[in-house]
């Protein structure tokens, strides 16, 4: 009993002095990961030349796009394509009911031919006075009433052909038929919908141009003149191509306030396809005559009225330093009073403190 006393009190020591070893290593590693200085990502200040240039997302679209419409109304009988679908042209792509047209049709027959007995008995009765006016039987007056009847007659009858042939033509509209070769980007009609002449039912995008369309806001429209050479870069491929301003918007958008531009890509890379996202780098006039250094938007650091940055010291600690604001661009900003030397850090900086260690990229 006294032994099996001891060999229990034995294994309590044991299992406590286990448990004082793990708690003496946890804390250890513990104070090992506070005193760990943080790793911060930095950018070195530089001077202002990548204020130079401005990104701009972009789409790609079609150079000639066109709106298809009938050019009659009615209720749509058939749709042939879907969106995306690749055509040729003289492809029937829609088709609305011809009911209406054809009575419309039938209704400018039925007026030629009312026109046409009208004018038949017009130019009988005129050859029946001629001939009594011939012969002394009639005043002039009474033959010029018949000549002016039979003018009116027969220009009442051409009127009735035109609208009949306008009918004619007509027949024909009912069948929405692609104008050239290219892809169907947008169907605005279904079947069953009824839609007036002129209504857009859907768009034809022609594949064989393609180009970029960004939108610029207003205070750098002066830096994107049409045939200004620009960067594009593509988030799908892994290639980045020469581009040109072909066309600038004359008027900004009322709701976005910015300006429509189209890039032409004269080798487009393999893979270029409609909607793809693209990225447009235009270079921005006179930004090189401003001093000063581009730094992401992130690593201004402000509490106050003046704006501040962290800069990485020899000794890597950081400390605030006091920075100009000029202007701010696409997820950065120009700022003035840094050196070109200086390390600056660009994330995470509202959470550090004066005087703080830290680690950078280098010291990994």
């Amino acid at each position: 009993m006294q032994n099996n006393r001891k060999g229990l009190a034995l294994i309590m020591a044991l299992i406590m002095a286990l448990i004082m070893a793990l708690a003496a290593a946890g804390c250890g590693q513990k104070a090992a990961t506070v005193e760990k200085a943080p790793l911060v990502k930095t950018q070195q200040a530089g001077s202002g030349t990548e204020a130079d240039t401005g990104t701009y997302a972009g789409t790609v679209r079609g150079r000639y796009e066109t709106n298809l419409a009938f050019q009659v109304g009615g209720q749509i009988l058939s749709r042939n394509v879907q969106e995306g679908s690749r055509v040729r042209a003289g492809d029937t792509l829609m088709v609305i009911n011809a009911k209406d047209v054809v009575q419309q049709s039938n209704a400018g027959d039925a007026q030629v031919a009312q026109a046409r007995a009208q004018l038949d008995l017009a130019q009988r009765n005129l050859a029946r006075y001629s001939e009594l006016y011939q012969e002394d039987a009639i005043a002039a007056s009474v033959l010029d009433q018949y000549q002016a009847n039979y003018d009116a007659a027969f220009a009442t009858y051409q009127q009735a052909l035109a609208t009949a042939a306008q009918g004619h033509n007509a027949l024909g509209y009912t069948n929405l038929t692609a104008g050239a070769d290219g892809v169907i980007s947008e169907i605005k009609a279904e079947e069953g919908q009824v839609v007036a002449a002129g209504q857009t039912v859907m768009t034809l995008v022609q594949t064989d141009e393609l180009e970029v369309e960004i939108a610029v806001p207003e205070n750098r429209i002066d830096d994107v003149a049409v045939g200004t050479p620009v960067k594009v870069s593509f988030w799908a491929l892994s290639q980045e191509v020469n581009g040109t301003v072909r066309e600038v918007a004359p008027m900004a958008d009322s709701t976005s306030r910015t300006y429509k531009v189209r890039v032409s890509i004269p080798n487009p890379p393999e893979g270029m396809q409609l909607g793809m996202t693209a990225s447009v780098a235009v270079a921005h006039e006179g930004g090189s005559s401003s001093a000063g250094s581009v730094l992401p938007l992130s690593a201004i650091y402000q509490t106050g009225d003046a704006p501040e940055v962290w800069v990485v010291t020899d000794d890597d600690t950081v400390a605030l330093k006091s920075v100009e604001v000029e202007n701010f661009g696409d997820n950065t900003v120009l700022v003035h009073g840094l050196a070109p030397t200086d390390v600056v850090v660009t994330a995470g900086v509202h959470k550090l403190r004066e005087g703080q260690a830290v680690r950078t990229e280098a010291d990994k």
